[in-house]
């Protein structure tokens, strides 16, 4: 499960495609993940996360 937002825990969904004649198809919805270097405040050191969109802007909020 690589599609996994550290902060938000927003993974991938599923759903259908549906065309014009109403045929239905499966599908999946991924979250937009984006990998971010943050500070690690107990450590002290840069990690790699992958963070969605949302969570990105929950993380600059609790920064400010």
């Amino acid at each position: 499960m690589s599609n996994v937002c550290k902060i938000t825990g927003k993974g991938a969904s599923s759903g259908y495609n549906v065309s014009h004649s109403n045929h239905k198809t499966k599908r999946r919805f991924l979250p937009n993940i984006i990998t971010k270097k943050v500070l690690n405040p107990k450590t002290g050191k840069v990690e790699k996360i992958k963070v969605s969109a949302h969570g990105l802007r929950i993380l600059n909020k609790k920064m400010r």
